[in-house]
C-alpha cells in the first residue's frame, strides 16, 4: 500500500512538471515500503511451533519501526531466532500482553521463558552465537 501511495504522489508531482521531486518521492516511498514490509523478516512461525524449538523467540508485527531496527541490527543472525507475527497469531498477542503489562508492545523477545520488552538490538545480538 505504501508503494502505491508513493506512485500516486510521484505521478502528481510528475504531472505538474516536478520530475526531480517525483523521482525523490518515489524512491522515498519505495524504501519505506521495503523497510516496513514483512518480507524483510524471516518466515514467521506460530507461537505453538516455538515450543518445539529452544531458540529465542521474537514477537513482532509488520510496520513496527522497532522491529525493523531489531531485524536490521541482527543482520544474518536474524535466522537464529524464531519470528512470530502477533497480528497473525492471537496466542502470540496474548503471550506479549502477558510480558508487557497487558499491552501488545513489540518487539518482545523471549529467551528461556523470560520475556524482554523492546530490548536493545545490540543486547540480543550479543546473546546470539556468531553467524
Amino acid at each position: 500500500m505504501t508503494a502505491v501511495a508513493g506512485v500516486v504522489v510521484a505521478a502528481g508531482k510528475w504531472a505538474t512538471g516536478s520530475i526531480g521531486a517525483a523521482a525523490v518521492l518515489l524512491v522515498f516511498f519505495l524504501v519505506l515500503a521495503v523497510a516496513t514490509s514483512p518480507l524483510v523478516f524471516p518466515r514467521p512461525v506460530t507461537a505453538a511451533a516455538t515450543r518445539a524449538d529452544s531458540r529465542p523467540v521474537v514477537y513482532w508485527r509488520p510496520g513496527c519501526p522497532y522491529c525493523v531496527r531489531l531485524r536490521t541490527v541482527l543482520g544474518p543472525r536474524a535466522d537464529q531466532v524464531q519470528w512470530v507475527d502477533i497480528w497473525q497469531d492471537p496466542e502470540a498477542a496474548a503471550i506479549v500482553r502477558g510480558f508487557a503489562d497487558g499491552n501488545e508492545t513489540v518487539p518482545t523477545v523471549v529467551i528461556d521463558g523470560e520475556g524482554f520488552v523492546n530490548p536493545s538490538p545490540r543486547w540480543l545480538k550479543e546473546k546470539l552465537q556468531p553467524a
